[in-house]
């Protein structure tokens, strides 16, 4: 009969039964303690027969030293080798030593005498011999000088073969207990073998009963329940681990019958509330796609306000944005409203009509004007609207203004609509910041480019014309006093004071159109940037390239191509040097170094000289803003040396510290 049954009966009641962990627990333990009692008492017989061992060995080495004792005593018949009488002395305690330990026994090596009535007794008379006899004889043959000791020593030998015969009889007769014990070891071991036959199949059995059994069941229950009858239980044979096991199946299969019966009505409700997800996450996902194409603001909130309209149905949108200043919402754009009524709403006060009142609350609400007073919207009334939706566009908890969504019918929204449109609100919050910091930034690069541009300008052509001002006042000074060496020699600075203005236009104009590819080296543009730069002053020039290290991003390349533009530009107007040298040096930091065999200056009155040197000033302002450092060394006569240090991971924080001073 298969253990798995439609019905589930209980057990009757009654006291609880053993819990299977218990059983199984017990059953180890009883299992355990036989098989440790077993062996314990074999490990006991095996104490004792090596215990009786020990006892042989020491008998039989008293029996070799009663002999010891009788050689060394013939040995020196004259008693006249000190040695030998210590040495039969030793041998005497020696003996006596190992009869007191044979009798008190040794656990440690283990000697153990056996505990045989005849044993003990041959023992006691071993020892009383010992006393009686042979230690006497021995101590007369040893004080008795040479003649006593050859009269004794025939009587000496007849009394150590009786001692050692005694002896002997000991060694026997523990030989024959210790093959006694060895017998009933044999024996127990047996024992051992069948105790461990019949605990095996006994345990096979109470497995069977209590685990395998069990386990059956529930399987083949498991495998009719996979197979689509949910109507199968199990017994409830017991209130063990089990018990549990086959109750909790069949509250299981009653349940899965119950969600079975009800599974197509589930199965379409799942799927209508995933189809609803599935909406929100396309309307999210299609809302955010269109806020980060590129286009203008105003056009991305058209946009955001066509994409909404057709997903909910309304007739029209506005997007209103909030000045902190005058405390109002701005119309900023607006889909499907009329001329007249995106007049009326240009620009309403926080607090005012239904839009007001929500931004001034900021949060979103949904106003069906005819659960409103009368005087209340009548804007919207008058347009034809009978639904308001209004929702918030936050930027990090700031409120940057309102979405409205404007419906010709009663509209009601749902909580969770509701919540995705605020989320989507936040996303034209993001949206609208990121345009403004956009403009921002570009505001900023003009103007860093516009100021590099003045300074540069001041740097060269303004200083040029201020130059051939004055030389233009000192011509028609000449000219009045009618001094033409003068004017000849004034003439000349001027025309030199031209061609050093028009050497510096091209070299800015050069400087202005200077780009870097992103995926050319940098190592390639200096390279080409020092060539031309050969080729126009007509200096001798050498470039180095060594090391390896990260490249550097496009707009970092041309700021240090603007920096040593700058040096080399130094070198040509001020160095009157005949060579100039490049180098690039790619490690944990970059190193730009140029150097020129010029004139030279002294750096320190340089660096302490603010309002000259402008060009190196530019220099250090333009490393400054990708994180590096200029350093000068130079000496009059000895040339100079600029070097641009660069770390080669370049800081975060330098582009945004620029764009915080340009909102301030």
């Amino acid at each position: 009969m298969s253990p798995v049954a439609q019905a589930a009966p209980r057990p009757a009641a009654g006291p609880p039964s053993p819990r299977l962990s218990a059983k199984l627990f017990w059953l180890a333990i009883t299992f355990l303690a036989v098989a440790l009692a077993a062996v314990g008492f074999t490990l006991y017989e095996s104490w004792k027969l090596e215990g009786g061992a020990a006892v042989i060995n020491d008998m039989g080495s008293e029996r070799m030293r009663s002999y010891r004792i009788a050689y060394l005593l013939a040995s020196d018949p004259g008693g006249t080798d000190p040695a030998a009488g210590r040495e039969v002395m030793a041998e005497m305690r020696r003996f006596e030593e190992v009869l007191t330990g044979l009798k008190s026994g040794d656990p440690v090596r283990p000697l153990v005498l056996p505990r045989d009535d005849e044993i003990l007794a041959e023992l006691i008379a071993v020892e009383r011999h010992w006393h009686e006899s042979v230690k006497p004889l021995i101590g007369r043959m040893v004080a008795g000088g040479a003649a006593g000791r050859v009269e004794l020593m025939p009587v000496l030998r007849t009394e150590i073969d009786r001692f050692v015969a005694r002896i002997d009889q000991v060694v026997r007769l523990s030989e024959q207990h210790n093959a006694r014990n060895i017998a009933l070891l044999r024996y127990m071991q047996f024992g051992l073998i069948v105790l461990a036959i019949v605990g095996t199949v006994a345990l096979i059995q109470l497995m069977f009963l209590l685990v395998v059994r069990p386990v059956t069941s529930l399987s083949e229950g498991m495998q009719r329940m996979t197979a689509g009858d949910f109507g199968v239980r199990l017994p409830v044979e017991t209130r063990d681990e089990f018990g549990d096991l086959a109750e909790g199946f069949n509250r299981m299969a009653n349940r899965l019958q119950d969600l079975y019966a009800t599974l197509e009505e589930r199965v379409a409700e799942k799927t209508r509330d995933l189809g609803e997800r599935n909406r929100e996450l396309a309307e999210l996902y299609g809302v955010a796609q269109l806020l980060n194409e590129p286009a203008a603001t105003e056009e991305l909130c058209r946009g955001f306000l066509r994409r909404l309209m057709g997903l909910h149905g309304a007739v029209g949108g506005a997007v209103r944005l909030f000045d902190a200043e005058t405390r109002s919402l701005h119309l900023y754009a607006h889909e499907g409203l009329s001329a007249e009524f995106a007049s009326e709403e240009r620009c309403i006060d926080i607090g005012e009509c239904l839009c007001g009142a929500a931004a001034k609350r900021g949060r979103s609400e949904v106003d069906v004007l005819d659960d409103v007073a009368p005087d209340v919207a009548a804007d919207c009334r008058r347009a034809g609207y009978r639904t308001v939706a209004i929702f918030p566009i936050r930027l990090k908890g700031e409120l940057l203004g309102v979405f409205n969504l404007y419906f010709s019918s009663s509209q009601r929204i749902g909580a969770e609509d509701r919540q995705l449109l605020e989320a989507l609100g936040q996303h034209l919050g993001v949206a609208i910041e990121n345009q403004r910091l956009a403009s921002r930034d570009r505001e900023l690069a003009v103007y860093e480019e516009r100021s590099l541009l003045a300074r540069e300008l001041h740097d060269s052509i303004a200083q040029s014309l201020a130059f051939l001002n004055i030389q233009v006042q000192m011509l028609e000074d000449s000219l009045a006093r009618g001094a033409r060496g003068e004017v000849s020699e004034v003439l000349a600075r001027i025309r030199e004071g031209v061609r050093e203005s028009y050497d510096d236009v091209r070299e800015l104009l050069t400087h202005f159109r200077t780009r870097v590819k992103q995926e050319e080296d940098i190592g390639v543009a200096l390279k080409q940037m020092l060539d031309r730069f050969a080729a126009q002053s007509g200096l001798a020039a050498d470039f180095a390239d060594g090391g390896a290290g990260v490249p550097l991003t496009a707009e970092t390349q041309l700021q240090v191509l603007h920096i040593l533009q700058e040096a080399l530009s130094n070198v040509r107007k001020h160095a009157g040097a005949r060579r100039v040298s490049l180098a690039v040096n790619r490690d944990a930091e970059y190193r730009f170094t140029v150097g020129d065999d010029g004139r030279g200056f002294d750096a320190a009155a340089a660096a302490a000289d603010t309002g000259s040197h402008i060009g190196l000033r530019i220099m250090q302002e333009r490393a400054e803003r990708i994180g590096g450092r200029v350093e000068v060394r130079s000496q009059p006569g000895a040339g100079t040396t600029v070097t641009l240090v660069l770390p080669a991971v370049q800081p975060a924080d330098a582009r945004a510290s620029r764009l915080q001073e340009a909102q301030a």
